[in-house]
Formats: C-alpha cells, sequence, structure tokens
C-alpha cells in the first residue's frame, strides 16, 4: 500500500486527518474511502482487511484516525484497538458495526476506542465521527451512547468512582463532570467562560491523574462517580 503524503485542506488551511480504513470487505472499503475522501479536510493513507495488519499499518503509516470494523478475521477489531492502543502515540480509533451488543460495546470501551458506530450511520455523521476523535472527542451512535452511559453507571459501586478521584482538584471535576455529559472541549469552555486550550489541558491532565486511555474513558469516570448528574 503507499503512503499518502499529507496535504492541505482548502477549507482550513491546516493539514487533512489521515485516516487508515480497516474492513475485510473490499467493497465495505472502497465505500468508506469514498464517503471520507469527499470531504477536503479527510485523505485515506492507507487500507487493511484484518485487525493484524491494521496494526502493521498504523505502524508504517501514522494515520491520525483509523476507521475499523469490529468483525474480522484472523484479529477482529477489538482485539486490534486494544492493540493499536499500546503503540506510542497511537491514533484514535473509531470502531464500526452491524451490532450494538453489550459485550461489544463495553469492550470496545475498555479497548480504548474513542468511537463506536453503526454500519447504517448518514455518512455525514460518519466524517463528524472521524473529526471528532481526532480532536480528542468522543462519537457513538445515540443507542450505543444510552448503552455506554448504562452499562457505565452499573459497573461499579459509587464509592469506589467516588475515592478514584481523591485528590484531583475543583476545577478539574467541573471539567470532568461536562465531560461526562458530553459536552465537547469547545462547549465547556464556552460554558465555564474559559478558552478551548485550557479545557484541552484540563482534560489532558484528568486522562493522566485518572489513568484513562481517552475522553470515552473519562465520561465513563464521571458517570461512575455520578458527577454527570450534579447541576442537572
Amino acid at each position: 500500500m503507499e503512503q499518502t503524503e499529507r496535504r492541505a485542506s482548502p477549507a482550513s488551511g491546516g493539514p487533512t486527518i489521515r485516516v487508515l480504513v480497516v474492513d475485510d470487505e473490499g467493497l465495505v472499503r472502497a465505500g468508506l474511502r469514498m464517503v471520507l475522501t469527499s470531504s477536503t479536510d479527510i485523505t485515506v493513507v492507507a487500507e487493511a482487511a484484518d485487525g493484524a495488519a491494521a496494526v502493521e499499518t498504523v505502524r508504517t503509516h501514522r494515520p491520525d484516525v483509523v476507521v475499523m470494523d469490529v468483525q474480522m478475521p484472523l484479529l477482529d477489531g477489538l482485539a486490534a484497538t486494544r492493540r493499536i492502543r499500546a503503540l506510542p502515540d497511537p491514533p484514535a480509533v473509531l470502531l464500526l458495526t452491524t451490532f450494538d451488543l453489550d459485550s461489544h460495546v463495553q469492550a470496545a470501551v475498555d479497548a480504548g476506542a474513542s468511537g463506536y458506530l453503526l454500519k447504517n450511520t448518514h455518512h455525514e455523521d460518519l466524517l463528524a465521527a472521524v473529526r471528532a476523535v481526532h480532536r480528542g472527542d468522543a462519537a457513538f451512535s445515540p443507542p450505543v451512547a444510552r448503552r455506554v452511559l448504562r452499562l457505565a453507571g452499573a459497573a461499579l459501586p459509587e464509592e469506589s468512582a467516588v475515592a478514584r478521584l481523591q485528590g484531583v482538584g475543583e476545577a478539574d471535576l467541573t471539567v470532568l463532570a461536562l465531560v461526562g455529559k458530553g459536552l465537547s472541549n469547545a462547549a465547556i469552555a464556552a460554558r465555564l467562560g474559559t478558552t478551548e486550550p485550557a479545557v484541552k489541558r484540563r482534560v489532558r491532565r484528568l486522562l493522566a491523574e485518572l489513568g484513562c486511555a481517552n475522553r470515552v474513558q473519562l465520561a465513563i469516570a464521571a458517570v461512575k462517580a455520578r458527577l454527570s448528574t450534579q447541576g442537572d
């Protein structure tokens, strides 16, 4: 597979989002490529037909985002996500699936996926999801998002989740609560009357302090501690 050079987006003037497409069906990969490259700020740098090849392609092509099917031969998307997220400076992973089974949703979150979309997602929502996970936000189909929150609320006793937040400053807890409500960095900045870079710094600090792989796991930490219900 040939590597595509990083090019500037006419819309933003900045570099395009480099995407790796992973699916065991060639027609599906072709369809995803067509949708993704219809936008001027996204380019597909490579394709892979299974999870094992995806891991190796991430190493060689260094994409910003991996758009990957869950069910594939040799190595499925969930196992591949775990391996990809364990790499140095890993890309965000956006999983696609026909099924929204609880077991798959929980496994995707635990593996470090930043998004989980059903394959019947509208093409504009797919493009928006790629942009979202690239900037550090989460992207879930609405039915899947409800499952994530429900599973998170039942996964741990509230006392354990609250204890995990000991030592986290009040300002960071406020940001964490808003992450748990599904707000983007831009929306949090607007809500708190601060700048988006300031929010990003707090999110990065929270990720490090709580040992979370990404924003999705941060949101789950907030839900488990019932932070996301504060102020409702």
